[in-house]
């Protein structure tokens, strides 16, 4: 069975919100015609307490970008975003949620970050891994915002739990192109496969 993993196509995320990703509204039309394709279409919103500490309002001192070291892992400080509640936090309009059959919440934890649909920053699975096999899921393909951190760690993550995985570029928009094109080529080293929309014809 082919799953869409759908990650974090939240207001925040688009241009207008705390961390806009550009043209990240533009996913919304394509992963709308996607997901008539699949058996099974799961989702990942990032949900912080007001005080995760991977906001840069929450140390003293420091901007957002900057890095600091969080309980042992390297942190990049962001502004506020996706907070519990916050119209941010709330997928964003004209995204059909209704195929969606499961939501994984990740980034509750305020002393850790997750931008892997599968696990915190810290290892930590959030049970989605084990609901897509349950479902019998052996192929995903991942979507969403941002391609550099959270489509790119979730795809990462999808190819160490045994899947299939694919990453389909024409939903994905991402914070830094540059640094996309190289997880790209990473993913691709790793085993996972770049495609596009049409390539599902």
């Amino acid at each position: 069975m082919k799953a869409l993993v759908v990650v974090d196509v939240q207001n925040d995320f688009i241009p207008g919100g705390a961390l806009p990703v550009p043209r990240g509204d533009e996913v919304v039309a394509v992963i709308n015609q996607l997901m008539p394709r699949f058996d099974l279409v799961v989702a990942t919103q990032d949900w912080h307490p007001k005080n995760h500490l991977s906001f840069a309002s929450n140390h003293l001192g420091k901007k957002a970008f900057e890095t600091v070291d969080l309980n042992g892992i390297p942190q990049t400080l962001w502004p506020d975003h996706c907070v519990q509640g916050t119209s941010g936090a709330d997928f964003v309009k004209g995204l059909d949620l209704r195929p969606i059959q499961a939501i994984f919440r990740k980034g509750t934890d305020p002393e850790v970050d997750s931008y892997s649909g599968f696990y915190d920053n810290g290892g930590k699975t959030t049970g989605m891994a084990g609901y897509l096999r349950e479902r019998g899921a052996k192929e995903i393909y991942v979507v969403g915002l941002a391609g550099d951190y959270c489509v790119y760690y979730t795809a990462k993550d999808g190819l160490k739990e045994g899947f299939t995985t694919y990453l389909i570029e024409d939903a994905t928009r991402s914070l830094d192109e540059e640094n996309f094109a190289r997880i790209k080529q990473e993913l691709t080293s790793a085993g996972a496969r770049i495609i596009t929309s049409k390539d599902l014809e």
